[in-house]
């Protein structure tokens, strides 16, 4: 897969998710009520971690590795199958990390506007202050793994997977609990109605992106909520707060 085909990917993906989105009338009406505050944090966050970011990785950062690391451009002569694996389970695992370390009291400051989503929407899977994303490491680890493989095409299925399984984690389309599907993927994979239960008020849990291994493996797996509190904390932040916090 090249970056055009990539690209192309992650586009259909978001319209396919998006489309299925405006099946469930529980949804277009809350996308007809949402605020034009709330429009413009999840458009500017989509802009920049679907343009700008990988921008800085094309630009900046491939060609900071070219100039640190010369003789290590497309050293790592590996299987697809183990590039795959490393990009869809091994940097899920820093992401794990990554993303608890944001709801630690210091960091969480920083993080906070992600959790302003009142319902589910994939719309709303890159709303952050805008230079938080940086902390995501897919920025800075896929980036590096590109430079070092000699054939990425398992590395980019790994990374396009994990995109994909991002805004259907984010949307409001979940499995319904006595099908089938939900039994297969529910004991080993995050699914939307588990990463609602982490915008849940009260709850600190399901901080994997892919799979509940890590949740399970550090005892911060929410199954389920016994009291179903509502999504979404309140911010009284001017919008230049919540997209530059806290340097306006």
């Amino acid at each position: 897969m090249n970056d055009e085909v990539k690209k192309m990917f992650a586009l259909l993906s978001f319209w396919l998710f998006f489309s299925l989105s405006l099946l469930q009338s529980q949804q277009c009406q809350y996308l007809r009520q949402k605020s034009r505050e709330s429009w413009l944090l999840d458009c500017l966050g989509l802009s920049v971690q679907g343009a700008a970011i990988p921008l800085l990785q094309t630009i900046l950062i491939m060609q900071g590795y070219t100039c640190i690391f010369p003789d290590e451009k497309a050293c790592l002569e590996w299987q697809p199958w183990l590039s795959f694996l490393v990009a869809f389970v091994g940097v899920d695992y820093l992401y794990y990390w990554a993303h608890r370390s944001l709801h630690t009291v210091k960091l969480f400051p920083i993080h906070i506007v992600h959790h302003t989503i009142t319902q589910m929407d994939m719309l709303g899977s890159s709303r952050n202050t805008l230079w938080s994303s940086l902390f995501i490491p897919y920025v800075w680890v896929h980036s590096f793994m590109l430079y070092l493989l000699d054939d990425p095409r398992g590395y980019l299925w790994g990374i396009s997977l994990t995109y994909l399984l991002d805004l259907w984690r984010h949307s409001s389309l979940n499995i319904d609990p006595k099908s089938r599907i939900y039994s297969l993927l529910n004991s080993w994979l995050i699914l939307p109605q588990d990463h609602a239960n982490h915008h849940r008020k009260g709850t600190m849990g399901n901080f994997g992106a892919n799979l509940k291994l890590w949740d399970r493996l550090h005892q911060t797996l929410i199954d389920s909520v016994s009291s179903i509190s509502p999504l979404g904390i309140k911010l009284k932040m001017s919008l230049g707060h919540k997209l530059f916090f806290p340097f306006f």
